[in-house]
């Protein structure tokens, strides 16, 4: 009995000082730990160029989500031109920052500098469009996915089983990106299994909305009756929707991006009938976590591969809310 009083005396001693240490609050163990892997460290972005709602919403995303944490990030801007992007690459590999972040131009011409950068001990993390090369990390549309809902969309509006004319328009963006050769393979599984309907017209515009606008006219011009166009990005399809809009026909014109603003308006003006949107401020959310998780960890630079594949949602007039599209960085 007198050992039992014993440890509830001891017990009750026990809760007491518990009870004093949790009122006066105890320090999170894993704090510093966590602050101290980001400080100093630098992130490097090469997009394929600034100034597009693409790379601009990317880069606020990250700076939002690292610079507080201590972690510069440095953009290097090659202005759609692959040399000048391959040579901010070059000089990265030397410089060493922590992370790069690169947006590639096509599949191949950065992969040799991508695994060099690995193995100088840089993570690399792609973002949207993939190099032939695979690196610590690709966040971005599954592009052979979504060429397969792009397919099976001019199906449903433009088959005539459904009362269409069976005849579809692409207009891609360049030929060698990942967003044009993924996205073609996914187009041709559905298409493929429908004879009935026709792709009249399958030109790269180059992401020039000039080029789209020249490249639609002169296809409605040949083939009055097409029913359907698709595009590879909304920004170049401006041109495109233009070509529609002077012809005078009823064409429906399904894009593609990254959900900015003017995604909605083009979908509320008419310019577009649909919008397939990979959510550009989730992009940078999850290439900020990815950056966040290999800084944390600190294995060895091209060891692990992983994938973030990002939703697909498609948009139309009728389906989208004020939350649908996100606004452009203003410039500060």
């Amino acid at each position: 009995m007198k050992l039992f009083k014993t440890g509830i005396i001891a017990a009750a001693f026990a809760l007491c000082a518990g009870a004093a240490v949790a009122q006066e609050g105890i320090d999170d163990p894993t704090r510093a730990p966590y602050y101290d892997s980001f400080k100093g460290k630098r992130v490097a972005f090469v997009p394929v160029a600034m100034g597009i709602d693409l790379t601009e919403g990317w880069a606020a995303g990250l700076k939002e989500a690292l610079e507080p944490l201590g972690v510069t990030v440095d953009i290097r801007d090659p202005n759609f031109n692959t040399d000048a992007g391959a040579q901010a690459l070059t000089a990265l590999i030397t410089e060493k920052p922590d992370v790069i972040v690169v947006h590639n131009p096509d599949v191949q011409s950065y992969a040799r500098l991508l695994k060099k950068a690995e193995e100088a001990g840089i993570y690399v993390v792609q973002v949207n469009m993939r190099s032939a090369y695979s690196t610590d990390v690709f966040v971005g549309a599954d592009y052979v996915a979504m060429g397969e809902q792009i397919g099976q969309r001019l199906v449903d509006k433009c088959s005539p089983a459904n009362g269409g004319s069976g005849k579809v328009a692409i207009t891609q963006g360049v030929l060698t990106a990942a967003a044009s050769v993924y996205q073609m393979q996914g187009i041709n599984n559905v298409l493929s299994q429908h004879p009935d309907m026709q792709i009249v017209s399958n030109q790269a515009a180059d992401w020039d909305s000039t080029k789209a606008r020249n490249i639609t006219a002169t296809v409605l011009q040949q083939h009055s009756d097409l029913c359907g166009i698709t595009g590879f990005w909304d920004v170049m399809d401006i041109g495109t929707a233009a070509a529609i809009k002077e012809s005078g026909k009823d064409v429906y014109m399904l894009t593609q991006g990254g959900g900015s603003r003017l995604a909605c308006d083009g979908l509320t003006n008419g310019s577009y009938s649909e919008v397939a949107v990979f959510f550009v401020p989730g992009q940078a959310r999850d290439m900020a976590t990815m950056i966040k998780h290999l800084l944390q960890q600190g294995q060895a630079p091209g060891t692990t591969r992983t994938t973030l594949f990002t939703p697909l949602t498609f948009l139309t007039k009728d389906n989208m809310t004020p939350a649908s599209c996100w606004d452009m960085p203003e410039k500060g």
